[in-house]
């Protein structure tokens, strides 16, 4: 339960009607490159890259035959603004599970993105993971001081940077 003045954040696990909010949410408040892989085309949220981000989604987390990882959609206040997810992959010697979220612009730079982490690495430890992992790019500060927060060792490699947490 928030504090007074603080909002309320939720992950609702990603379902087909949470999908179709996330898509309007996406469309209303992030550009396509922010949100999911590049599709070929002009510029903007046409027709195509609708559906491929539908189809990206169904892929990866709604499909039982396909499914590589488990996606939430995040609710602020009621409202969708970004998606959080948990991929495992396999490590050195345990279990690692990569983590990824995005908001979109409106929902930026107002702690939610910490708070949803927080989320995100207590799933983690509650599923068995050994380690956390992510990877931004150099010119992201906002996920870069995220990870940091987390007590994240970060190498950068070119214009990546990997994130690594413990458990």
């Amino acid at each position: 339960m928030p504090g007074s003045g603080e909002s309320e954040i939720v992950l609702i696990p990603l379902d087909e009607p949470g999908l179709e909010r996330l898509l309007e949410a996406a469309v209303a408040d992030a550009e396509p490159t922010e949100v999911m892989p590049p599709v070929d085309g002009p510029a903007g949220w046409t027709e195509a890259r609708r559906e491929a981000f539908l189809a990206f989604h169904r892929r990866r987390s709604l499909n039982p035959d396909t499914a590589i990882e488990t996606t939430w959609v995040v609710e602020v206040d009621g409202r969708v603004c970004g998606a959080a997810r948990l991929r495992p992959v396999s490590g050195r010697s345990a279990l690692e599970v990569e983590a990824g979220v995005w908001l979109g612009r409106s929902a930026r730079g107002r702690g939610i993105g910490r708070k949803v982490t927080a989320v995100l690495l207590d799933a983690a430890r509650d599923g068995g993971a050994a380690k956390f992992v992510a990877t931004t790019t150099v010119d992201n500060a906002a996920a870069r001081r995220l990870l940091s927060g987390t007590g994240a060792e970060l190498d950068v490699r070119g214009a990546e940077i990997d994130a690594h947490l413990d458990f």
